[in-house]
């Protein structure tokens, strides 16, 4: 007889509720739960990709163990014991020498979160690294510096805004990106039904900028002097609307004074009209100015966040319904967890100061490949494919062919773990539990679900949190003493704001909703030590004061390179799906048909792609959707390297974006990734 599960979708941070009816083992069907508060029967492609996981052929079940070319099947007693006894040797020769690189799925499995601390402690102080810098940090560092908390998150409030301005994201893709906001397009379509607008801000006209009221073209790498722009016009309607618990603004008109709004539209190529019709609708309110993926990924990455924050202050949208909003979760990352530290310790190579314990991914080659006290030698991937994700990946591949051990917590022999000593692949998607801790804490309503496992784990079979916490105790020699990941979440549920147990929300199949998210929580939720906002940080001020000696260089010969990403696609981890990698070739240049006939270069054309980094051939697709001097590859792509067993994904591997990308070009307020904008020369094969 057929069974239903009401599950929530794992897969990205848009968190939507789905029903899987399962006969045996086997998935019938994966639709939208239309009791779902927060995404209100909507799903995307994506969600039916579990049963594709699920049933991959190719996701490995058991350990696996490289001897020179070949992969022997080994079991879990073996792997440990193994796994142990080198990596015990490589500490012992130096201290220093092992490294974590922690993939972006960590962030949608709340038990590995809750369980990394033990792997950590085994290794002593080991050098980490993660997804978290070639994407969000930027506005962690942000949350940090003016909220108190790298976790504080705010949202736009799409459900009662009359003006949402988006900046470098693309919900309609993403349905929100540290912003959960499942179901875009029917919120764009009651904000726009109310009278309200939509406008869009990005390199590409993109779905979201299809649907919205207002498209604005920016030159790539230039939205901090947009921004600078953008905050002076919303002053020179008026003195800022600062609430009472504000400090600071003096320091920041200060260093404005500096900066002409007219030659800084100029720069980023936005007529100053349109700047002026942007401020209008800001300060006439209520209304959000939202930046994401496009914002953070710049060497401006910080700055760009900051400026946000300053103009939705400025303008009178912070903490104010309709405007910029704080989500009040059942479990307050704000509380359980610390808040953050910066600057503890500096890398070896380069000495880049560690954020939140990290040091920038774009740093893991040249630790791995430079010698001396603390080279990396042994690397542990968990659930992370940084040969695809990281800039210059085709150097970081390079390195790691050479280090005495890699350690890989992954379903999948990937272009990153082909490289592993050993292959650890964890259960089944539908074989664990699920509860988004961190996107529920910036989710478009107050909301908690709880999934339990829809199907018992597969015989042998170890979960994410086994499997670290068995690496922990085989490395120490001491088994791992901790409470199952299910006593943790009901702890952290009942010392959250509802005080809810997890029984309690496992019993509501579809989740509990606990209402909109509110304006008017601030200074109460500020997590400063005064509860106030301080909206200067000098390092903030510094970074603006540097600005007009760091404006992109303009295309011309060479043209500026974006990344893009589509719904059918989710970094590099849905590659081997059919139902999703059918139709049409996504892996494509995107360019102008000027910029095209300016170089001989034919829609449908094989074309070179050539930067300082690296050179990639893919075909050109002709598409007035991108701004003149700005060309788009979409991120993620890239499977065809030897030894990489996906066998849908060889049918159509794409070429990796990041074998273009420059990994010097990091953000000094957060290490982040520059990854947009970076300059490439464009030829016809």
């Amino acid at each position: 007889m057929p069974r239903q599960h009401h599950r929530t979708c794992h897969i990205c941070e848009a968190s939507c509720g789905i029903v899987v009816t399962l006969e045996g083992r086997e998935v019938v069907s994966i639709k939208g739960d239309p009791d779902h508060a927060l995404s209100r029967g909507h799903i995307c492609p994506k969600a039916t990709a579990i049963a594709d996981l699920q049933a991959d052929p190719d996701r490995l079940r058991q350990p696996h163990k490289r001897v020179g070319d070949q992969w022997q099947a080994i079991g879990w007693d073996q792997a440990f014991t193994e796994i142990g006894e080198r990596v015990r040797a490589l500490l012992a020769r130096d201290p220093a020498s092992v490294a974590l690189y922690l993939g972006n799925p960590n962030a949608h499995n709340y038990a590995t979160t809750l369980n990394s601390g033990p792997l950590f402690k085994a290794l002593g102080r080991p050098q980490i690294f993660s997804a978290s810098t070639v994407d969000q940090i930027p506005h962690q560092v942000v949350n940090l510096k003016l909220f108190g908390h790298s976790a504080l998150w705010s949202i736009p409030d799409i459900e009662n805004t009359e003006t949402l301005i988006v900046l470098g994201g693309n919900p309609m893709a993403s349905n929100g990106s540290l912003w959960v906001t499942p179901g875009f397009r029917e919120r764009a379509k009651a904000l726009r039904a109310r009278g309200g607008q939509l406008i869009v801000i990005d390199p590409r006209r993109g779905e979201t900028a299809e649907i919205a009221d207002r498209h604005l073209f920016v030159r790539p790498g230039t939205d901090a002097f947009l921004l600078v722009a953008l905050l002076k016009a919303v002053l020179a309607r008026g003195p800022a609307r600062l609430p009472d618990w504000v400090d600071g603004w003096g320091e920041v008109e200060a260093a404005l004074a500096a900066f002409d709004a007219a030659e800084c539209a100029a720069i980023a190529a936005v007529p100053m009209a349109e700047i002026d019709h942007l401020a209008e609708r800001l300060t006439r309110g209520p209304a959000a100015l939202y930046g994401r993926m496009g914002v953070a990924t710049q060497v401006h990455g910080t700055l760009n966040c900051w400026l946000i924050a300053l103009i939705n202050l400025a303008a009178g949208q912070m903490d104010r319904t309709g405007g910029i909003v704080f989500p009040k979760a059942p479990v307050d990352l704000a509380a359980a967890l610390g808040p953050g530290s910066m600057g503890r310790r500096t890398s070896r190579v380069s000495g880049y100061p560690d954020v939140f314990g990290e040091f920038p991914a774009s740093a893991l080659a040249e630790e791995i490949d430079t010698p001396g006290a603390g080279q990396v030698r042994g690397l542990f991937l968990v659930a992370g494919n940084p040969v695809l994700s990281v800039p210059n990946g085709a150097r970081l591949g390079r390195a790691m062919e050479g280090l005495d051990l890699i350690v890989a917590v992954d379903m999948y022999r990937t272009a990153s773990t082909r490289l592993a000593h050993y292959i650890l692949p964890p259960v089944g998607p539908l074989e664990r539990d699920h509860y988004g801790l961190f996107q529920m804490a910036m989710a478009a309503r107050n909301f908690g679900k709880y999934s339990p496992p829809a199907l018992e784990p597969e015989a042998g079979a170890l979960q994410d949190w086994e499997i670290l916490r068995g690496l922990a105790g085989a490395i120490s020699g001491q088994p791992v003493q901790a409470p199952a990941p299910r006593e943790m979440l009901d702890g952290l549920l009942r010392a959250g704001p509802y005080g809810l147990t997890l029984a309690e929300l496992e019993a509501a199949e579809s989740g509990i909703d606990f209402g909109a998210v509110e304006g008017g929580q601030l200074p109460a939720r500020l997590k400063t030590r005064d509860q106030r906002l301080h909206c200067a940080p000098a390092e903030f001020l510094a970074a603006l004061a540097r600005l007009p000696a760091e404006a992109p260089e303009p295309a011309g010969n060479r043209l500026h390179l974006i990344g893009r990403r589509h719904v059918r696609t989710n970094n590099s981890w849905l590659a081997n799906s059919r139902r999703l990698t059918k139709g049409p070739d996504r892996c494509t240049l995107l360019i102008h048909p000027d910029d095209a006939r300016a170089r001989g270069l034919a829609d449908g054309a094989e074309a070179q792609v050539t930067s300082k980094s690296g050179a990639v051939r893919l075909k050109a697709e002709l598409s007035d959707s991108m701004m003149p001097g700005t060309v788009s590859i979409p991120h993620g792509w890239g499977h065809g390297l030897p030894g990489v067993a996906l066998s849908v994904a060889a049918e159509r591997p794409g070429v990796s974006v990041n074998d273009l990308t420059d990994e010097t070009a990091i953000d000094p307020l957060s290490n982040n990734a520059g990854l947009a904008g970076v300059m490439v020369e464009v030829a016809p094969v």
